[in-house]
């Protein structure tokens, strides 16, 4: 009897304990995992909808700054104002100022308003010039210097107009906010809604954005990236052939070649501690050593390239030594063992299935110092730049600005079209990234192998 009733508490203890039916520990483990499981979706959806927010906040406020407002009229270049000699000097023409121009707009614009019946409803000439850019007589002057035969003749131009105008389309300026603007005034916005409807005023794709210099703080209309995004290339070009092939030399001798000892542990361990420094130290570098002791210029390509190349290089090596460590040891063996030597195993077997790799770390490496702003300011790249570098090699010692300097720039000045633009740039440099990364991506689909 006693057996009996053992065997029968045996069976109930092994019911209890099945496979099949879940105990207190394993509910609790259960509910554990599936509680990670949503913290870590909780997680992701907050990621992406701060990611969404950014983008959104980032787009509204810089995708106005692709398009511009623009007053076509036909100006007549006036000999008389431009070359009273008649002989087409251009010495002579160059000494005829910016001021000398600004009257021909003035005079076009009203021959345009009478042509198309346009009141001026207590605007004068004077001010009605006003909705158009203080940068359009230069604009016009830069015409006439290029082309001095179109003195004499009526020439169609776009000009860019005047800031607050060119808001006022945009939703930036209002006609209560107007009245409290010494810049602009309700009369003169009125105006340019007549000038509009009788399509002389016209909103256009702003290409001069990607084309044009920078501009004053008078003149945010005509500010552009055309010398950032030259300046950005240059030293884009100077990291791109310095680092990749110093850093990939790095990488074979440090992971096919040296010894293991204290001084290549000493070696490893600051590379992987220069990988973690921050991007300001090696901007003092480079003001230290590149400028107050080489002597070589501020705010020139060369210097931002030489800088952005030092802080590349970690990430470039420790890149390539993954790559090279993640070719299968077969890899070598099967080389040396039908005779090849330890550089032909190297350099024919190992670094091209590699390379994948390696090129993916380069471009990553590449796209990280485009976005860097902190070493540049320190080497001077935030000044204001106006004329374009030269072609290579000179270019190189040219003063120039870069992309996140010039985001960095616009984002400390007081008017809010500056504002737009540096969004606007932000969006330039955003789509730049983007397109190394995908290039990286696609290298590495393209020529990656599984082992």
């Amino acid at each position: 009897m006693t057996d009996v009733s053992a065997f029968g508490a045996s069976s109930a203890e092994s019911r209890s304990k099945s496979l099949f039916a879940a105990d207190a520990r394993t509910r609790r483990r259960n509910a554990a995992e599936a509680r990670f499981r949503m913290m870590g979706r909780i997680a992701v959806v907050i990621g992406i909808v701060a990611l969404i927010g950014l983008l959104a906040s980032i787009l509204s406020n810089g995708l106005s700054s692709f398009q511009q407002t623009y007053v076509s009229l036909d100006i007549f270049l006036d000999p008389v104002k431009l070359d009273k000699a008649g002989d087409r000097n251009p010495e002579a023409i160059a000494k005829v100022s910016t001021f000398g121009y600004a009257p021909l707009i003035q005079k076009a614009l009203q021959d345009a308003m009478t042509e198309k019946g346009i009141a001026g409803d207590g605007v004068s000439a004077k001010t009605a010039a006003e909705l158009i850019s203080k940068e359009a007589p230069a604009d016009l002057r830069r015409f006439v210097l290029a082309d001095p035969s179109a003195i004499g003749r009526t020439v169609r131009f776009d000009l860019l107009a005047a800031g607050r105008i060119d808001g006022y389309y945009k939703g930036r300026v209002t006609m209560e906010s107007a009245k409290l603007d010494r810049n602009i005034s309700p009369e003169q916005l009125a105006l340019a809604d007549r000038l509009k409807e009788a399509g002389i005023l016209t909103t256009n794709f702003n290409w001069s954005f990607f084309t044009a210099p920078d501009a004053s703080d008078t003149r945010p209309e005509a500010a552009g990236l055309g010398v950032a995004i030259i300046g950005s290339a240059y030293m884009m070009l100077i990291v791109f052939v310095l680092s990749l092939p110093l850093g990939v030399a790095a990488s074979i001798y440090l992971e096919e070649f040296a010894p293991q000892n204290k001084f290549t542990d000493l070696i490893e361990v600051n590379i992987a501690n220069l990988a973690a420094v921050p991007s300001i130290v090696f901007g003092i570098l480079g003001l230290a050593v590149l400028i107050n002791f080489v002597g070589l210029p501020q705010s020139a390509p060369v210097v931002g390239g030489l800088v952005l190349t030092l802080m590349t290089l970690p990430t470039i090596i420790i890149a390539t030594r993954a790559a090279l460590k993640a070719v299968p040891p077969s890899i070598r063996d099967a080389a040396l063992g039908v005779g090849a030597s330890k550089m032909q195993a190297t350099f024919h077997h190992v670094l091209p299935l590699a390379m994948p790799g390696i090129l993916t770390g380069t471009i990553i490496g590449l796209a990280r110092a485009l976005g860097e702003t902190a070493p540049l300011l320190l080497i001077g790249m935030v000044a204001f730049v106006r004329e374009f570098p030269a072609a290579p090699p000179e270019g190189f010692f040219d003063p120039a600005s870069a992309l996140p300097v010039q985001i960095y720039n616009w984002t400390q000045r007081g008017d809010p079209a500056f504002v737009e633009r540096a969004s606007g740039a932000i969006i330039v440099l955003l789509v730049f990234l983007l397109m190394m990364n995908l290039i990286a991506i696609i290298l590495r689909r393209r020529f990656e192998r599984r082992w």
